[in-house]
């Protein structure tokens, strides 16, 4: 049995209640100390560590606002759109809990995007915390499943079509894709099956897999340490109490530093809630104001503008885009063979991969190999820290022209973005197969790349200057 302390005589009643609790409950403190007030982290943090607080403070959000709205939604698919109406106009505050909760959505995207970026150009994903960031890509996919899922329950037109769009491309994977599809659906059109299905996955099961992904990134991060804008290793010089020399304590220094990014955020959001919850049709699309019509299909289907930039990868593999694909693949697999390095019969293994991988480009439809850029273009983001070869983490002791390749794919991002909401054009197909050929190279030239260029010096302990 744990030995009890007790109140200094005369202590406030609420040290006294402090100590009572901590006398019964020493966990909870000693997860404070280590976690909060003794866990230290780099003193040289700036803007950019706003958005891991702030992914927080969203999902609370969300949580918070979901709970209120299943209070009055009816997961019916003759029921669904006038629920979420009845929730905007009779419920109490309903319409503000709704667009909180639809403003929340497109909030949590941008700054989860925010906070994966900074990971990139900081180097937040190299060792020691190639985990941390495996955690967090975990997070992004089941923060995709999540928005998708939540999609379909206003049973809007967008809604529906969107759903019916997404679903049947599974239909594409070879062997397995009707039945999949069908799996997902629960019926052979989407209905109230598929309306069920994904109110019990958004509301029960995607969260207790997101909420235990996001304690396990906290957990990993604490562990090893939060890395900072220089990528210097702060644990690498303690003082003789073993206290970073670099480091101040999260609580209360990060925790009102974090105050700052909140009330900031908030206005932000506030306006936006307020004053334009549709955002102009991308954060909620006017199409999805009309109740869903199995029978009058929209003129133009497009996702939430969150996930466009991977929809307009998918559209941007077409037959030509194909067979790019299998001349880059002859290519690199003749570069391979020339360059050498393997003897006897494996000098020939490239070439036998090549033409192995360009027959199966070839066997299968355009359709299905878009589905597999798609899913790739977040599956590749878990590689990254084996990927980025560079001696150095930050961008800021990388060469120069890192920041402009860096520059370019954010542009590229944006662009392939723009492009999925808007309708098929050719000018605009040849853009995004453009655009999908620099995001994948970016990632996988990254091991040449990353290593090439003058860098500078990396300082031994982190460069700070008060403010």
């Amino acid at each position: 049995m744990a030995e009890f302390k007790d109140a200094p005589a005369g202590a406030p009643l609420g040290t006294k209640l402090l100590t009572w609790t901590e006398n019964r409950f020493p966990t909870a403190f000693e997860a404070y100390r280590v976690h909060m007030s003794e866990y230290y982290a780099p003193k040289n943090f700036n803007f950019w560590y706003f958005f891991g607080s702030l992914a927080m403070l969203v999902l609370v959000i969300q949580i918070v606002t979901g709970i209120f709205l299943v209070m009055h939604y009816k997961p019916d698919a003759a029921l669904a759109f006038a629920s979420v109406e009845y929730i905007m106009r009779d419920v109490p505050w309903g319409w503000l809990v709704r667009y909180m909760h639809s403003t929340g959505a497109s909030a949590f995207f941008i700054v989860v995007y925010l906070h994966m970026f900074r990971g990139m150009i900081y180097g937040s994903y190299k060792k020691p915390r190639e985990l941390v960031w495996i955690f967090g890509c975990a997070i992004f996919l089941c923060l995709m499943a999540e928005a998708f899922m939540g999609y379909l329950l206003p049973w809007g037109q967008m809604s529906y079509w969107g759903a019916q769009v997404i679903i049947n491309l599974f239909a594409a994977i070879p062997f397995v894709g009707p039945d999949l599809s069908l799996l997902i659906r629960g019926d052979y059109v989407v209905g109230d099956a598929t309306l069920n299905r994904f109110f019990s996955f958004h509301v029960i099961a995607v969260p207790l897999v997101l909420l235990g992904l996001v304690v396990a990134h906290l957990l990993a991060l604490h562990d090893v340490g939060s890395n900072n804008p220089d990528g210097v290793e702060i644990k690498a010089n303690k003082d003789a109490r073993g206290v970073p020399l670099d480091g101040i304590p999260f609580h209360p220094y990060y925790t009102v530093h974090d105050l700052l990014g909140v009330v900031v955020f908030l206005l932000i959001f506030s306006a936006v809630l307020f004053l334009a919850p549709e955002g102009g049709g991308y954060l909620l699309e006017y199409n999805n104001f009309i109740p869903a019509d199995s029978l009058k299909t929209p003129s133009h289907i497009a996702p939430v503008w969150y996930f466009t930039p991977y929809y307009s990868m998918l559209r941007a593999v077409t037959d030509p885009m194909v067979n790019v694909f299998v001349g880059l693949v002859a290519v690199a697999g003749v570069l391979a063979f020339l360059k050498g390095g393997l003897e006897g019969l494996w000098k020939w293994a490239p070439l036998v991969v090549a033409v192995v991988l360009g027959f199966l480009l070839k066997a299968f439809d355009a359709k299905f190999w878009g589905v597999v850029v798609m899913g790739a273009a977040v599956l590749i983001l878990f590689p990254l820290p084996w990927l980025d070869r560079s001696p150095v983490k930050s961008i800021r002791y990388r060469p120069g022209w890192n920041k402009w390749l860096y520059g370019i794919f954010v542009i590229d991002f944006f662009v392939l973005g723009y492009l999925g909401i808007k309708p098929v054009s050719v000018a605009g197909t040849f853009i995004s197969q453009a655009g999908t050929l620099f995001y994948f190279g970016f990632f996988l030239l990254m091991p040449w790349w990353s290593r090439i260029g003058e860098f500078k010096r990396v300082p031994d302990r982190i460069t700070f200057h008060a403010h």
